[in-house]
């Protein structure tokens, strides 16, 4: 499972960033296209995020994480470029 979580976590970071992406580039240039990404790009990070979380919450006690690092863990779906360092430094 510690895998899959791995795969879900830079999943989700490439998501948080293309949906970063689409809203500062594209949409002030082509908001038809913005608007056209937005729900596909939005849904996939949505799922993405969801899973990250359940996943989180379910190896918590399997891999013995504090309360420190999984607070880190947690808090790190929430910031740009965050999952990557999770998955460097606590996987």
């Amino acid at each position: 499972m510690l895998k899959i979580f791995k795969v879900v976590a830079i999943l989700e970071g490439i998501s948080y960033l293309v949906l970063f992406s689409n809203m500062l580039f594209i949409k002030p240039t082509n908001l038809v296209l913005y608007k056209t990404l937005l729900y596909p790009i939005g849904m996939s990070h949505g799922v993405l995020f969801i899973g990250y979380i359940l996943l989180a919450f379910l190896l918590k006690s399997s891999q013995k994480w504090d309360l420190k690092t999984f607070g880190i863990i947690l808090i790190a779906s929430l910031l740009p470029f965050g999952t990557f360092y999770v998955e460097k430094k606590y996987l």
